[in-house]
C-alpha cells in the first residue's frame, strides 16, 4: 500500500494549481487524470484582469495577479519550459461611446491600475479599427499546452501520475484517512472539471456546462504583438499564427468540432480583420461553469477528508492558484473559505 498526502483526481488547471500548494508545503500526493477533459484547450491562456464586455474589474483581481505571476514563474523554473507570455489587451472600440464608457471605467476604484485612460490609434493595416483601442495592463497569455504536456511528464518522473479513469465504487473513506486501490491518503481532492457531473459527493452542485471552440489561423500580414478583443479574442501565438474564439454551446457535450462553430468565428473575425489567412487547425472543449462566476471550493457535507476544486472557468489561469492556496488553507489549518467560493452556499 502507497501512503501520501493527498489523492488529487484531474490535471488541468485546478489539479496542477493545488499539486503546486502541495509542494510548496511537501506533501506527498498522486494525481489520477484519464486526460478526458478538455476545458483548458479553448481558454486560450488567458489572464485579464478587467470583464470587457462592462468595463468592470474581476473578483480579487489584484490578489489572484500577484499570486499567479511567482506561480507561472515557479513553474517555468520547475518544467525548464517558457509559459507566460506578457501581451498587453487592446479592446477594440466600437464607437465613440464605447470610447467614453471606457474613460469612465479607468477612473473608477480598483480598475485605475489597470486600464489605460489614452485611446491607442489603430497603426494596423490589416485592423479595421476605426475608433481605436482602450488598453488594459497586466496581462498575457500562458501556454496552458506546454503547461499540461510538461506538468504530466514531471509528475511521472517523480511517480505521482497515474493515467487512469477513477472509478468513485473502489474509494473507501474513514473518519482520519481514505484508500484507493493500493493508495492511503489523509485528503482526496476532485479537480476532474467536466467530469464532476458523474461525481457520487458534488454531483448534485450546480456545474453547468459550455462547448467551446476555437480556431487557429496563420496570418502573416497580421503582425499583432498584442492580444486583441473585439466580436471574439485574436491572440498571438507562434509562427505567424493566431488563436480565435471561443465559442459558447450549452447543448452539444462532445468534443467534437463543428463547422457552424467554424463559420460563426470566421464572420466575427472577417468584421474587423481585412488581410489574408488561413484556417490551419480547430479545436473543441468543455468548460465547466458556474451561475455565479465563481468557483466550487470545499469539503463534502458528511466526509471534511473530501474535498472539490472545481468550475474555474475562463479565468482559470488566474484564479486558480488563488483558490488552490484557500482550501490547501482550509484542509490543513481549518481556515474558513472566503464565502463566495465554498461551496455551501449552494448547500441546504
Amino acid at each position: 500500500m502507497k501512503e501520501v498526502d493527498y489523492i488529487i483526481v484531474g490535471c488541468g488547471l485546478a489539479g496542477i494549481s493545488f499539486c503546486e500548494e502541495l509542494r510548496a508545503h511537501d506533501k506527498s500526493f498522486v494525481v489520477f487524470d484519464d486526460q478526458s477533459q478538455q476545458s483548458s484547450v479553448v481558454a486560450a491562456g488567458l489572464y485579464n484582469p478587467v470583464i470587457l464586455k462592462r468595463f468592470t474589474a474581476v473578483w480579487k483581481a489584484k490578489e489572484q495577479l500577484e499570486m499567479a505571476f511567482h506561480f507561472y514563474e515557479d513553474l517555468e523554473n520547475l518544467l525548464g519550459v517558457k509559459l507566460d507570455y506578457k501581451l498587453p489587451v487592446y479592446r477594440r472600440f466600437a464607437s465613440v461611446e464605447e470610447q467614453n464608457d471606457w474613460f469612465n471605467a479607468s477612473d473608477k476604484s480598483g480598475l485605475e491600475n489597470f486600464l489605460s485612460p489614452m485611446v491607442i490609434k489603430n497603426d494596423n493595416p490589416a485592423i479595421d479599427a476605426p475608433y481605436g483601442f482602450g488598453e488594459v495592463r497586466e496581462t498575457g497569455r500562458i501556454d496552458t499546452s506546454t503547461l499540461l504536456k510538461h506538468y504530466k511528464l514531471y509528475l511521472k518522473t517523480i511517480n505521482s501520475y497515474s493515467d487512469e479513469t477513477f472509478d468513485y465504487s473502489l474509494l473507501s473513506i474513514q473518519e482520519n484517512n481514505l484508500s484507493y486501490k493500493n493508495v492511503k491518503a489523509k485528503f482526496i481532492v476532485f479537480a476532474e472539471g467536466f467530469g464532476m457531473v458523474g461525481n457520487p459527493f458534488f454531483g448534485e452542485l450546480p456545474l453547468n456546462v459550455a462547448k467551446g471552440e476555437v480556431l487557429t489561423i496563420k496570418a502573416p500580414d497580421l503582425r499583432m504583438e498584442f492580444i486583441l478583443k473585439s466580436s471574439v479574442f485574436v491572440v498571438p501565438e507562434f509562427d505567424d499564427c493566431y488563436s480565435v474564439g471561443a465559442t459558447y454551446h450549452w447543448e452539444d457535450k462532445t468534443h467534437d468540432i463543428t463547422e457552424d462553430a467554424k463559420i460563426e468565428l470566421l464572420d466575427k473575425l472577417k468584421s474587423f480583420i481585412n488581410c489574408k489567412y488561413e484556417v490551419v487547425n480547430q479545436v473543441a472543449g468543455i468548460r465547466p461553469t458556474v451561475k455565479d462566476r465563481r468557483p466550487l471550493v470545499g469539503t463534502h457535507s458528511k466526509y471534511n477528508n473530501v474535498a472539490i476544486l472545481n468550475g474555474l472557468g475562463t479565468r482559470g489561469v488566474m484564479i486558480g492558484p488563488y483558490v488552490a492556496k484557500q482550501l490547501f488553507l482550509h484542509l490543513e489549518n481549518r481556515v474558513p473559505l472566503d464565502a463566495e467560493v465554498d461551496i455551501k452556499r449552494f448547500q441546504s
